[in-house]
């Protein structure tokens, strides 16, 4: 009789469902909109630096406090002469106030744009109920409220001071403006300040969202701004000197800034600062359509971005 043999390899030890406790989420599904509304949030916490470190502080508070000095200077002037040439024009502020705002965009949009690409985290963000297209609206609108914030503040400024430093009575300062007309060019002032901030906002996204590394999305903002600027103007005061007014007019459809003052200007009335303007005729209608173009082919470039950054 032969006796079977041996294994010399252990016997596998009899699998086994250990219970540690965890429960299956029975609460309520907030849904898509809580996490439209909580990127929102997020990103525009972010702008600002808060609930990050000091340092990311730093920057964007500096650069609002800078933005309110010459509003609350022209409200001080305008307080002791009572001479109404001394307030800013409200549509006009942006535009002197470029390089500030310039600067805004090119410290604030990577932390919006590049981050999550930089870190290869956007998978993550997919992983939720949350597309593409969403995660892009969120961020775009996050970084326009900031931008318009940043903006429409001293505009702001600038009407409540003209209207605290008003007289009592109408005859003790006649060639004041009255309260009705400050008003109706405040509106288009702040109206104003929403096209800057849409515009430029989709401008310095796009960019930033193409270096995910902060400092040459820093530097990449500021050398398509300061080109863009420079080259117009260039070709705008040339075009000036040589009383070819059609050019200079039409110049300003390749700067953001000169491109929304034009909408400005045709669309709400306001006077232009600027060297030129959009032409008569065809000139309002045409930097209407380059500047809804600009928006809309901004959300379609980050979308794909966006989207490539979620399949990597």
């Amino acid at each position: 009789m032969t006796t079977p043999p041996i294994s010399s390899a252990p016997s596998a030890p009899a699998s086994a469902i250990h219970d540690i406790g965890y429960r299956h989420y029975e609460g309520r599904r907030l849904g898509r909109a809580y996490v439209l509304r909580s990127l929102y949030v997020h990103n525009l916490r972010a702008v600002f630096g808060l609930g990050r470190p000091a340092r990311a502080k730093v920057m964007p508070f500096m650069l609002a406090a800078i933005m309110m000095l010459p509003a609350a200077g022209s409200v001080a002037v305008l307080a002791i002469t009572k001479e109404p040439e001394t307030l800013i024009p409200y549509a006009n502020y942006a535009i002197i106030m470029q390089p500030v705002v310039a600067i805004f965009l090119a410290t604030q949009a990577p932390v919006v744009a590049s981050r999550e690409l930089r870190f290869h985290v956007v998978p993550l963000y997919f992983s939720r109920p949350v597309g593409s297209f969403d995660f892009v609206l969120a961020k775009f609108a996050a970084f326009v409220t900031a931008l318009f914030a940043l903006l429409a503040t001293p505009v702001t400024l600038l009407y409540i001071g003209a209207l605290v430093t008003r007289p009592s009575k109408e005859a003790d300062a006649p060639q004041l403006p009255s309260i009705g007309s400050q008003t109706l060019d405040f509106l288009p002032g702040l109206a104003g300040c929403a096209l800057f901030a849409l515009v430029l906002a989709a401008f310095a996204l796009v960019v930033a969202a193409f270096t995910p590394r902060r400092g040459f999305g820093v530097a990449a903002v500021i050398a398509v701004y300061l080109l863009s600027t420079a080259t117009v103007g260039i070709v705008q005061a040339i075009a000036e000197e040589t009383s070819n007014y059609g050019v200079a007019g039409w110049a300003g459809l390749f700067a953001p800034f000169t491109l929304v003052d034009g909408v400005q200007v045709s669309l709400l009335g306001t006077e232009s600062p600027t060297i030129g303007g959009p032409p008569a005729g065809a000139g309002g209608p045409v930097f209407c359509l380059v500047c809804a173009a600009v928006i809309a082919g901004s959300l379609a470039v980050l979308y794909g971005r966006f989207r490539k950054g979620g399949l990597s």
